[in-house]
């Protein structure tokens, strides 16, 4: 399984690729892993070895897919906490040796790991006959399906921590091959479409819940359920009137607490702020008129409905949130219509 990946499609043939797939220069190499994963600082195994790489990407919303190898032995290490990503590396032959939490962790064909480089330091040797399939994650989608899933940010407990997880016959393993066959189908998956979003919300879900399981975390009966009642009353609140955008001390004084302890209990309970919390639901909802309404409504009527004003800044963090713009959503919606 993935041996394959991003090379043949369903059929057996040669996929097209636009961009060169191989490499024995370094600059070329480096540059493209700037391009897909971040920087980060690499040095060969052997002295004055040149690389024989292998790269490949395809793009699903936001999360990056890369079939790469050096095709000679490395050590990685400074990776880029700016960059703000997540690396879920998935051997596919060879071996990789990871930093972990205690010891070295190694991954061989149909092991994976996860890394949250934007949380804590990493590094990483591999042999020269490794082949990786790989995810590269920006953190804030990962919070925020985090939030949309089990109603609250998990906090470094879950994003220092360096996983080993899947292996051959694991779900995770089926998923990327599922994963990987779509991206690679004959008609070209749009990275903001329907099945493109659809595919990151899947891929990143079962992530969560993998990284969480090797953490000995609970993301279903954690901080969720352990959250006051003055919290969860303050969502329901914050979501039912979340188009009329209620300020946090009128929140605050309908579940009968003051603004600081409503704050901080979705800090300590949540790991986001109420404010976070209501802008999120307001892009839901403006999201949701955008493919409900008729065909005569703007971009901009929908928006102001919302009261939004400036577009420029809402296309920002709606893409941000779905990947995509508002106009794109819009412009989907009324092809259905």
């Amino acid at each position: 399984m993935l041996e394959d990946a991003l090379v043949l499609n369903a059929r057996g043939e040669l996929i097209r690729h636009d961009r060169p797939i191989h490499s024995q220069d370094w600059d070329e190499v480096q540059d493209f892993c700037r391009t897909v994963y971040m920087p980060y600082r690499v040095q060969p195994r052997e002295r004055l070895s040149k690389p024989n790489a292998t790269m490949i990407s395809a793009q699903t919303g936001q999360t990056t897919l890369t079939r790469f190898s050096y095709g000679t032995g490395i050590h990685l290490d400074r990776f880029d906490p700016d960059a703000g990503n997540i690396l879920v590396l998935n051997t596919i032959c060879g071996a990789l040796n990871h930093h972990c939490d205690t010891h070295p962790a190694s991954t061989t064909a149909g092991e994976s790991f996860v890394v949250d480089c934007s949380r804590t330091d990493y590094w990483l040797d591999a042999n020269a006959e490794h082949m990786q399939l790989n995810l590269t994650i920006p953190h804030h989608l990962m919070e925020s399906t985090a939030e949309r899933w089990f109603g609250f940010v998990p906090d470094d407990a879950l994003w220092t921590r360096r996983v080993k997880f899947g292996g051959p016959g694991s779900r995770w393993l089926s998923l990327l091959d599922y994963a990987s066959r779509t991206l690679s189908a004959d008609i070209p998956l749009p990275a903001t479409g329907p099945l493109g979003r659809h595919l990151e919300e899947t891929l990143c879900l079962e992530l969560l819940m993998q990284w969480a399981k090797g953490a000995g975390l609970s993301l279903a009966h954690g901080a969720r359920t352990a959250a006051p009642r003055y919290v969860r009353q303050a969502e329901e609140v914050l979501t039912a009137q979340a188009r009329d955008a209620p300020t946090i001390g009128d929140v605050a004084h309908q579940v009968g607490v003051s603004a600081r302890t409503l704050s901080e209990g979705f800090r300590r309970f949540r790991g986001v702020t109420p404010r976070a919390f209501l802008a999120a639901r307001r892009l839901e909802g403006l999201r949701a008129d955008l493919e409900s309404a008729g065909p005569e409504r703007t971009v901009a009527d929908i928006a102001n409905a919302w009261g939004y004003v400036n577009l420029g800044a809402l296309a920002g963090v709606y893409r941000d949130q779905f990947g995509e713009l508002p106009s794109h959503t819009r412009m989907r919606a009324r092809r259905a219509h």
